[in-house]
């Protein structure tokens, strides 16, 4: 139960943390590409691939937080649910160029950033 609980709490802080820096990140650009879920989605792959590398190493931490980093704040705080959303609403109103930039920079990236995470973790442990 104290697992469940730590993954909620961990998802509302997430979420909230997401709906801010999602928001601040849309408020850099004036037009319609999603600018600021992109952002999060890539800060979320960094995240989740430094400590995803970090608790599978040396560092011991207890399993209901680990889950509710990874499971609850981390799911909370990426959005790509949010991303499939915005792309299709993109292919809607035609947007097909920003659809593709939006798709393929959120993939090519996101990947790209949980590989920097995994290894800025691994640097980070001295390997």
């Amino acid at each position: 139960m104290t697992k469940i609980l730590l993954i909620a709490c961990g998802g509302g802080a997430g979420a909230v943390l997401r709906y801010l820096a999602s928001g601040w990140g849309q408020r850099l650009s004036d037009g319609t590409f999603p600018i600021g879920t992109l952002l999060v989605n890539l800060l979320g792959c960094l995240l989740v691939g430094f400590f995803g590398s970090l608790f599978a190493g040396p560092v011991i931490v207890r399993e209901e937080y680990r889950f509710a980093l990874l499971v609850g704040f981390i799911g909370g705080f990426t959005t790509f649910s949010t991303f499939g959303y915005e792309t299709l609403a993109l292919l809607a109103d035609r947007e097909w160029w920003q659809a593709a930039v939006n798709m393929l920079a959120s993939n090519v990236f996101g990947l790209l950033a949980v590989w920097l995470g995994y290894r800025l973790a691994v640097q980070w442990q001295g390997g």
